[in-house]
């Protein structure tokens, strides 16, 4: 059982109040199966305790948004969502600092699951030195506490998730602060995402197990997700979700860019998954899809088209579900365990100790 093949590797699981929950000595989480059967809850959640920050573009020159992995790509997410109605620049950073030109007419929105990760205080830090307007998404820890220190809005995260089965938190609650920043109400939008999650999930997870069954054979090689802009982020995420759940090499290629420099790669078949996650916006861009498959395809590589049928929120957030499940069958196909990243901790503890 894929339990007991877990249990083998130091940790334990038992039921509380009908879910699934992960204990690493004292620590718990929520299980990456049951953060995904009731995904949709955390959208609702979102739903219930957005409150209106109150603010408007014409007040800043520009927006941060800072967070690393999987309190990061949330940010990443909610900004191409607002690429072509966004009036002032939105960038995200992964970093210790804000960039040079961020000041007193920047907005700085900061997301960290646990609270203390230690990039996204010392951004903290900066944005509160240079007079930044900042808003904050967290369970609490350190930067709940000077949220709260500094009379900060922050947006309570709900905690038992691992961090990077918590997207739901922080993209939504990203997607509605944009959203009212730039005078877009994206509320209705996103109850009808949870919704159909919900109607949905069955058939959902059937496709995902379809996904897998048809890179079985090669599930142990890397993937390549070869996406257009459009799908830059959901892409991100799902190499996010094989190298941290699966435990495998997974890298992006984003079109057109990709087309002059590592296109050159392909002439003969590699060890790759490809994943081709084109959002069909762009006619050019289209060509060179169709392109570069036949050139993937003349060399007998492994090569998924993933069906878009338009481009819109709810294709983000169908690509992030069926990967996600992707990645938590793929893990359980080697035999590692999803729940531990033992490399990320043990450089943690470097960090500390240094």
């Amino acid at each position: 059982m894929r339990i007991q093949r877990r249990e083998l590797m130091k940790g334990r699981f038992n039921i509380l109040n009908g879910s699934l929950y992960y204990f690493r000595g004292s620590a718990m989480a929520i299980t990456h199966e049951e953060s995904l059967d009731n995904f949709s809850l955390q959208l609702d959640y979102v739903l219930a305790e957005y409150a209106g920050h109150g603010y408007s573009a014409a007040q800043f020159n520009n927006v941060v948004i800072g967070g690393l992995g999987g309190s990061g790509i949330g940010g990443r997410l909610a900004r191409l969502c607002y690429f072509s109605g966004a009036t002032i620049p939105v960038e995200v950073f992964s970093e210790y600092h804000l960039p040079t030109y961020a000041g007193s007419k920047t907005l700085v929105i900061l997301c960290s699951y646990s609270g203390s990760t230690e990039e996204t205080l010392a951004m903290y830090d900066d944005a509160m030195s240079r007079g930044c307007t900042i808003i904050c998404m967290t369970t609490g820890g350190e930067l709940g506490e000077r949220a709260k220190r500094d009379g900060l809005i922050c947006y309570t995260i709900e905690t038992g998730f691992q961090p990077r089965m918590a997207l739901g938190y922080g993209f939504g609650f990203q997607l509605l602060a944009l959203g009212e920043l730039f005078g877009v109400d994206k509320r209705a939008a996103l109850a009808e995402i949870s919704q159909r999650l919900k109607d949905e999930k069955e058939a959902l997870k059937a496709r995902a197990a379809s996904l897998f069954d048809y890179f079985r054979q090669t599930i142990q090689n890397k993937f390549v997700v070869v996406c257009d802009m459009a799908f830059e982020a959901a892409a991100i995420r799902f190499c996010q979700q094989i190298q941290e759940n699966a435990k495998g090499e997974a890298f992006v290629n984003v079109l057109p860019e990709a087309n002059h420099n590592v296109i050159e790669s392909y002439y003969e078949q590699r060890d790759t998954n490809f994943i081709l996650l084109n959002s069909g916006l762009n006619e050019r861009t289209n060509l060179r899809f169709t392109f570069l498959k036949g050139v993937l395809a003349d060399e007998q590589n492994r090569v998924f088209e993933f069906p878009i049928k338009e481009f819109n929120l709810w294709a983000l957030f169908e690509f992030i579900y069926i990967t996600d499940w992707l990645s938590i069958y793929a893990s359980n196909a080697k035999g590692v365990n999803n729940m531990e990243v033992g490399i990320i901790m043990r450089l943690k503890n470097y960090l500390t100790q240094a």
